[in-house]
């Protein structure tokens, strides 16, 4: 399944390429992919027709007009429905189609490579041949569809192109909503234009359109082509390539080009003066208070998934988001803790919700905040109260992985900066953990090593709701352990590097929003993390002093006091503090002894091992300063 490249200065660039499909591919189509002047993309396309055998191939480009064609596209194949609300659409996946594949999510390896144990492989030419048997024909009686995407701004040096072939026009109409248009920059680059590849099928389809070939359902990603292959599957997170498929890929080029793409937010924080923004970033394993994180009133939010770093001119960290869309987690979005997002769920706009229940031409999804119906549609067909799946097990009115997809610049907090070709300078990241027991609610990192470690230990615990196994602790190092397509040592010495030849590397920051007293209640309310934030904001620029401690800087009470006070009007009173920001010892030791547990079997860069050696020790050193497993901050501020 290898494409063939035409060599530069051969005969066939003077040649106008040839339509070999035209009972396929529309004279108005075809003038489309030859104004691109790059034989590869033809060539590719001419591949996946031989291989899939559509009935019909459409090419788009950049024209407004061509979004309203792919969404009416979904209408007409019954991919999507209308609702109530102009612009608003549902489309539902198949019952066994409702979160990511990570089973059959895999790698494809060549002979004599190795990656890390936490990352699913297959041998390449396996894979491909597999993929080979499963795909074809899978677009029979079908129209294959061929779209140009851009991943960050256009005529920017973070964009990186991509080229989606699919036979799904929800999965385009989504696309659409999430990315910026490409077809102009293929064009402007022509024959040098490199690129991703994503070609997707949703395979054979139900009466109610949605996937029936579950069980080979595959999404194999080819590092050495920058390719992606998804078939028998709608899901988003599984069929819209250039989302965490993309991610992939682009994790590993920028490991040969010395830059990152992380599975982040990127936001702006204003100070309590209002007279500056300073952008964040951020990567918190899932339900550890991202999306709230980035939602925060009175900020501006740039992106909530994924972004490229890179070291800029005057050696400074600057980052976009590769995306210009939401494809957000809907369960408990309400008016009360995500106002701005529940607004744009419930007035007009373009919009698409996915496995949540319709009734009456209104959706209805976990959390929102009002009682459902008895009975609807949802992701199961037609549902009532006290339906049960074939195990007998209750089917809820809507899945808690039910989505919504929509563009950033409905939001009124998106930052002015979202599509800027320079992106933003980034001066802080985040690592937001989950635990009940060990970590402060925020610390800064001593340095940039000691940060690119605490994303290296980050850790979330469980929670019987979601995984029915309550307590247990997961590590997701710098919260992309599902997408890190490389040895995970080499990942982490990529960001160590990344941060040495910066001036001024942004600050790092670690959160813990889930602190627990001994009868289990929250020590933290939901909207202290805006003083978090803008405590780190001020540390940006030593607004405030802080204490040293084995695990980082953390604020004192004065501080975080007055801060409580102007930006919540709330009193904070020092038994809090010291409850919240006392050092567990026997707890942050046993998290040590869990992280090094976590990498026996990987080999680490010598600054990791030996951050983990100068933790310990001075955590042990400071128990027998003052013979007590928790220690004060009050006594460390001393």
């Amino acid at each position: 399944m290898q494409v063939a490249k035409v060599p530069p200065n051969s005969c066939a660039e003077a040649k106008q390429p040839q339509n070999i499909y035209p009972a396929l591919i529309s004279p108005a189509d075809w003038a489309k992919l030859v104004a691109l002047q790059n034989d590869q993309v033809i060539a590719i396309i001419n591949e996946y027709i031989a291989l899939c055998q559509p009935a019909q191939v459409m090419v788009f480009s950049d024209e407004p007009a061509e979004a309203v064609r792919i969404r009416q596209l979904a209408l007409k194949l019954g991919e999507e429905q209308e609702l109530n609300l102009p612009g608003h659409t549902i489309h539902f996946d198949s019952y066994f189609d409702q979160g990511r594949d990570k089973e059959h999510t895999r790698v494809l390896v060549s002979q004599g490579k190795k990656l890390s144990r936490h990352i699913n492989s297959l041998d390449r030419e396996s894979g491909l041949t597999e993929l080979r048997q499963l795909m074809q024909g899978i677009m029979s009686g079908k129209t294959m569809l061929v779209r140009f995407y851009c991943l960050g701004p256009t005529n920017s040096e973070f964009a990186l192109l991509a080229l989606q072939i699919t036979d799904s026009a929800y999965v385009v109409h989504s696309e659409d909503l999430l990315y910026r248009q490409g077809y102009s920059e293929f064009k402007r680059r022509g024959q040098t234009a490199e690129f991703f590849l994503f070609v997707h099928s949703a395979g054979e389809l139900d009466e109610a359109q949605r996937t029936k070939n579950i069980a080979n359902r595959r999404i194999y990603i080819d590092l050495e082509a920058n390719r992606v292959f998804s078939i028998n599957n709608q899901y988003a997170g599984n069929s819209v390539g250039l989302k965490k498929l993309a991610l992939r890929l682009a994790i590993n080029k920028a490991n040969h080009e010395d830059w990152l793409a992380e599975h982040m937010f990127l936001m702006g924080v204003n100070s309590l003066s209002k007279q500056r923004t300073t952008y964040f970033t951020g990567a918190f394993p899932s339900a550890c208070g991202k999306t709230s994180t980035a939602m925060i009133p009175g900020q501006t939010i740039v992106g909530d998934d994924i972004i490229y770093l890179k070291v800029w001119d005057d050696y400074s960290a600057h980052a976009v988001n590769i995306e210009s869309g939401i494809f957000g987690i809907i369960t408990d979005v309400n008016p009360i803790d995500d106002p701005l997002i529940y607004e744009c769920l419930t007035t007009p706009r373009e919009l698409i919700f996915s496995n949540v229940l319709i009734a009456d031409g209104k959706p209805y999804w976990l959390g929102m905040g009002c009682e459902p119906p008895a009975e609807g549609v949802n992701f199961s067909g037609k549902w009532y109260q006290g339906k049960v799946d074939p195990q007998g097990k209750p089917i809820p009115f809507a899945h808690k992985n039910a989505r919504y997809t929509m563009r950033l610049s409905e939001l009124p907090n998106v930052d002015a900066n979202l599509n800027h070709p320079e992106g933003v300078r980034v001066d802080a990241i985040i690592y937001g953990g989950r635990d009940s027991d060990t970590n402060v609610p925020i610390l800064q990192a001593l340095d940039w090593e000691h940060g690119v470690f605490c994303g290296v230990t980050l850790e979330s615990e469980t929670t019987a709701a979601t995984l029915g196994e309550e307590g247990k602790r997961v590590f997701s190092p710098m919260a992309n352990l599902d997408f890190v397509v490389l040895p995970l040592e080499t990942y982490f010495q990529n960001h160590l590097n990344f941060g040495a030849r910066l001036t001024h590397p942004p600050l790092v920051f670690q959160t813990n929003y889930f602190l627990r007293d001994a009868q289990g209640k929250f020590l933290s309310d939901k909207v202290d993390k805006k003083v978090w934030l803008l405590w780190a904001e001020g540390r940006v620029h030593g607004d405030f002093r802080a204490i040293t401690t084995p695990v980082g800087f953390l604020p004192y009470y004065q501080d975080l006091a007055h801060l409580f006070k102007i930006a919540l009007q709330k009193e904070y009173n020092q038994e809090q503090y010291i409850q919240q920001f006392s050092l567990r010892i026997p707890k942050l030791l046993a998290k040590l002894e869990r992280a090094e547990q976590f990498y026996r079997n990987e080999n680490l860069p010598p600054a990791i091992l030996r951050q983990f050696k100068r933790q310990r020790e001075e955590l042990l050193a400071l128990r027998n300063r003052y013979g007590a497993d928790l220690i004060s901050p009050l006594l460390l501020s001393e």
